[in-house]
C-alpha cells in the first residue's frame, strides 16, 4: 500500500499540502495518489486511493458538506466544479479514527444492553429445577443466564458468558457494513491477546477465526463460540449446580412451594 508515509518522507515540513511547484514531481513518482486543488486556500491535498466502503462513504459525506471541488488524478485524469474539499493524510486518519471511536461507543452500548438484559430477571421454581437436567435449560431462560453469570464472576471467567451471548446477537446481524463492525469490536474484547476479557482458545481456533476476518460474515466465530460453550458446559455447569448460588435458589424454590 502506499500511501501516507510516502507523502510524509516526500515532505517532511509541509504536512501533504504542496504548491504548485511540487504537483507534478509527486504524480510522476507517486501514480496512486489522487491530488485535491482547493480553491479557498489555492493548495494541493494529496489522498492515496484506498479501497473500501468507509473511505467512499466518508468522502461522499464530505462531499456533500463541502459543495464541489477539483480533483486531478495521476495519468491525467482530471474533473473540475465549482468550490473545494481539502484532504490531507491528516484529516484522513482524523476521519478514521472518529469512525473507529462512533463504533466503539455504539458496540459498547450494544454490550451493555446485552450484559444487563437479564439482570432483573426472576426465576420461577420450575425453571430452577430444569436447569439441573440440562446446560441448554438453563441458557435458555434469562433468570438462568443471570445466574450462571453470577456464578462464572465468581471464577473470574464471567468473559466466557459475555462471549457466548456477544456471538448469539452477532448471528442475527444481516446487514454487511455492521457484521464487519461487529466482528472487529468483538474480537478485540475477546479474542485478542491484549484484551482483559480475552476467551480461552485453542492455537487452531484462533487461526480460523484470523483467516476469516480478512472477509467476516457471521459465521466467523462459530467454532470459537462451540468452544467456550462446551468449556462452560463440562467445566463451569457442573460447579454450578454444587455452588451455594444454585443451592440457595433450590431452597428458596423449594420454600416457596411448600408454603402455597
Amino acid at each position: 500500500m502506499m500511501p501516507q508515509e510516502t507523502v510524509r518522507r516526500a515532505l517532511p515540513d509541509v504536512g501533504g499540502c504542496v504548491t504548485c511547484a511540487l504537483v507534478q514531481k509527486l504524480l510522476e513518482n507517486v501514480p496512486c495518489l489522487e491530488v485535491h486543488f482547493c480553491v479557498q486556500s489555492q493548495s494541493f491535498c494529496f489522498v492515496p486511493r484506498t479501497s473500501g466502503r468507509g473511505l467512499s462513504k466518508r468522502r461522499g459525506r464530505q462531499m456533500s458538506q463541502n459543495g464541489n471541488f477539483t480533483t486531478t488524478q495521476a495519468g491525467g485524469g482530471h474533473r473540475s466544479n465549482a468550490c473545494c474539499l481539502c484532504w490531507c493524510c491528516c484529516c484522513s486518519n482524523s476521519w478514521r479514527e472518529d469512525e473507529d471511536r462512533n463504533r466503539r461507543i455504539s458496540h459498547n452500548i450494544t454490550m451493555e444492553t446485552l450484559e444487563n438484559c437479564d439482570l432483573n430477571a426472576k426465576p420461577t421454581a420450575e425453571e430452577i429445577h430444569l436447569w439441573a437436567q440440562s446446560f441448554d435449560k438453563l441458557l435458555k431462560t434469562p433468570a438462568g443466564r443471570n445466574s450462571f453469570r453470577e456464578f462464572l464472576r465468581t471464577e473470574y471467567s464471567e468473559e466466557n458468558m459475555l462471549f457466548w451471548l456477544a456471538c448469539e446477537d452477532f448471528k442475527t446481524e444481516a446487514n454487511i457494513t455492521a457484521i464487519e463492525d461487529k466482528a472487529r469490536t468483538i474480537y478485540e474484547d475477546f479474542i485478542s491477546i491484549l484484551s482483559p476479557k480475552e476467551v480461552s482458545l485453542d492455537s487452531r481456533v484462533r487461526e480460523v477465526i484470523n483467516k476469516k476476518m480478512e472477509d467476516p460474515s457471521n459465521q466467523v466465530f462459530d467454532d470459537a463460540q462451540l468452544q467456550i460453550y462446551t468449556l462452560m458446559h463440562r467445566d463451569s455447569y457442573p460447579r454450578f449446580l454444587n455452588s451455594s448460588i444454585y443451592k440457595s435458589l433450590l431452597q428458596m424454590s423449594t420454600s416457596t412451594a411448600s408454603e402455597s
